[in-house]
């Protein structure tokens, strides 16, 4: 059996880590690193997009990251309680046009026994912005860890 640490039920450390690590992987646009952290039947609603299981997880994010270029994004712990954490974030992301996005949004995970997320609720709306707003730029610097990113 896969376990992903920290497990629930968190505390504040636990779920920093756990927000930190999701960012991390998110960041490197890797679909298969990504799905890891998940169930084998995990649950996800993202927008109005309905996905269930790691194979489909994999299938949503490669088609998202090949939409999505130049993705850099920056998650920030909400609450928690037990073996759930909520999440705020915002993500940049250019089209195929040219265009730059915005993007921002909550989560809401739930976690089984061994870590692993086995539902994700993410609601997210889209911002169009030019490039001289952005102020997401790759991955985080380690030295950020745990620093909260303003989400205006």
């Amino acid at each position: 059996m896969t376990v992903r640490p920290p497990v629930p039920p968190f505390d504040r450390a636990a779920a920093l880590t756990k927000v930190q690590a999701a960012e991390d992987a998110w960041n490197t646009r890797d679909p298969e690193r990504v799905a890891g952290a998940y169930t084998v039947d995990s649950v996800w609603r993202n927008r109005d997009t309905f996905v269930t299981g790691r194979p489909a997880i994999v299938e949503f994010l490669s088609a998202k990251w090949s939409r999505e270029l130049d993705y850099a994004l920056r998650k920030n712990l909400w609450a928690f309680d037990g073996d759930r954490i909520a999440v705020r974030f915002q993500y940049e992301c250019r089209d195929g046009g040219g265009q730059w996005w915005r993007s921002y949004g909550n989560e809401l995970w739930e976690f089984d026994g061994n870590g692993l997320m086995r539902r994700r609720e993410a609601s997210i709306n889209d911002l169009r912005i030019d490039e001289s707003q952005r102020r997401v730029f790759g991955p985080r610097p380690e030295s950020e860890h745990g620093v909260e990113f303003p989400i205006l």
